[in-house]
C-alpha cells in the first residue's frame, strides 16, 4: 500500500495574524504517525497585518504568508498556486487568526466574506476528485463558505455558528477533541482553540481530526 500524502496549507506563522503553530505542528505530526506524509503549501500573498504577539498590537510593517508559513515548515514549502488535487490524497488547514484574515476576511467581514481564490480552487479540487478535507479551529468556516450544505464544528462559540448557518451550512457544538465528520463531503472538523484549550487538547484534537480524514481515504 502506497504511502497516504496530505497537503497542509498554512496561513502565516502565529495564532493573531496567521497559523496556529500548535495546531500545525500536531496536525503535521498525527500525518506521520497515521502513517502518512506530508507537503505544505501557503499563498504566495501580503498579511492582511502584522500583529506583536505580546502586546496585541498591530505593528506597521508588512510580511507574506508564504515566507512567514516556511518558518514553521522550516523551508520545506511551496505556494499554494503549485497545489494540484491530483497529487494528493488528503489537505488540512490548521487554525489561527490567519485562516480569518489571509486566506479569507471573515475576521472582518462575517458570514458575506471572500476566500483567496487559490484556497478556494484547492478544497473544490479536493472535493470534486472525492478526497477528504480535514479543517481545525477556525478554518472550517472557510470550508461551510466554498462548500455550502456541510456538517462542521468551530466549537461553541455562538456567533460563528451562526455565521456558518447563514452561509448554509450545520454547525454542531463540540468540546476538546472531538470531530465532526460529514461523510457525504469528506470533510472532519474539531474546535482545538476556539475553546479555551491546553496544548494536550490541541494534541488530541489535531491527532483525531487527521485520524478521521485517514478513515476517509481508505
Amino acid at each position: 500500500m502506497s504511502t497516504k500524502k496530505v497537503a497542509v496549507v498554512l496561513s502565516g506563522s502565529g495564532v493573531f495574524d496567521g497559523t496556529e503553530i500548535h495546531e500545525a505542528t500536531f496536525t503535521l505530526y498525527a500525518i506521520m504517525k497515521n502513517g502518512g506524509e506530508y507537503e505544505i503549501f501557503a499563498p504566495d500573498v501580503d498579511q492582511h497585518h502584522v500583529i506583536n504577539h505580546i502586546t496585541g498590537e498591530e505593528m506597521n510593517e508588512k510580511r507574506n504568508v508564504l515566507i512567514e508559513s516556511a518558518r514553521i515548515a522550516r523551508g520545506a514549502i511551496k505556494p499554494l498556486s503549485d497545489f494540484e488535487a491530483g497529487n494528493f490524497d488528503a489537505i488540512i488547514f490548521p487554525g489561527g487568526f490567519g485562516a480569518a484574515k489571509n486566506l479569507s476576511s471573515f475576521a472582518f467581514d462575517g458570514a458575506d466574506f471572500v476566500i483567496n481564490k487559490e484556497v478556494e480552487v484547492a478544497i473544490l479540487g479536493m472535493v470534486q476528485t472525492g478526497k477528504p478535507i480535514g479543517a481545525l479551529c477556525i478554518s472550517p468556516v472557510i470550508i461551510a463558505k466554498v462548500l455550502g450544505g456541510v456538517e462542521l464544528t468551530i466549537g461553541q462559540d455562538e456567533e460563528t455558528a451562526k455565521a456558518i448557518e447563514e452561509m448554509g451550512s450545520v454547525h454542531k457544538n463540540t468540546n476538546h477533541g472531538e470531530v465532526i465528520v460529514d461523510e457525504a463531503y469528506k470533510v472532519a472538523t474539531t474546535p482545538c482553540y476556539m475553546l479555551d484549550a491546553s496544548i494536550m487538547d490541541i494534541a488530541d484534537g489535531a491527532n483525531n481530526v487527521v485520524a478521521d480524514v485517514f478513515k476517509m481515504m481508505e
